[in-house]
C-alpha cells in the first residue's frame, strides 16, 4: 500500500518518490513532498472562536476595527457576506457595507 498522495493535476495514484520530490508517471507532473504537507496545514482558516471557515461564508465582526488611513469604524456585530478566503496576515478578502473593499484577520470574526 502506498501512502503517498495521489496526483494534485490528474489525480493518479501512481505516484512515486524522487529524493524530495514526487512525480505522477501519468501526466509527468513534479511537487515537492514537503510543499504538500505545508499546504493541507496552512489551508484552513478558523475564526476567533476555532471554526472553520470557508470561501462565501457570512461572518460578524467581534471587535471595533479602525479603518487605516481613514475616520471609519468597522463596528462590533457587522455582518459580512461572502468572504474569500486568501494568504497572508489579513486573510479574509470582504466587502463592507458603508466602507467597501478590506481584508480582515480570521481573529477578529465569528462565523454565523
Amino acid at each position: 500500500m502506498s501512502t503517498l498522495p495521489p496526483c494534485p493535476e490528474c489525480n493518479s495514484e501512481f505516484t512515486y518518490e524522487d529524493g524530495s520530490q514526487l512525480i505522477c508517471p501519468e501526466c509527468a507532473h513534479e511537487w515537492s513532498a514537503t510543499a504538500e504537507a505545508e499546504t493541507e496545514t496552512d489551508a484552513v482558516k478558523k475564526d476567533s472562536v476555532g471554526n472553520v471557515l470557508q470561501d462565501g461564508d457570512t461572518v460578524t465582526v467581534i471587535k471595533d476595527l479602525k479603518v487605516k488611513g481613514s475616520s471609519l469604524v468597522v463596528k462590533v456585530g457587522t455582518k459580512v457576506k461572502n468572504i474569500r478566503l486568501c494568504d497572508g496576515d489579513h486573510d479574509i478578502d470582504c466587502k463592507i457595507d458603508g466602507i467597501g473593499a478590506m481584508k480582515l484577520k480570521s481573529e477578529f470574526v465569528r462565523k454565523v
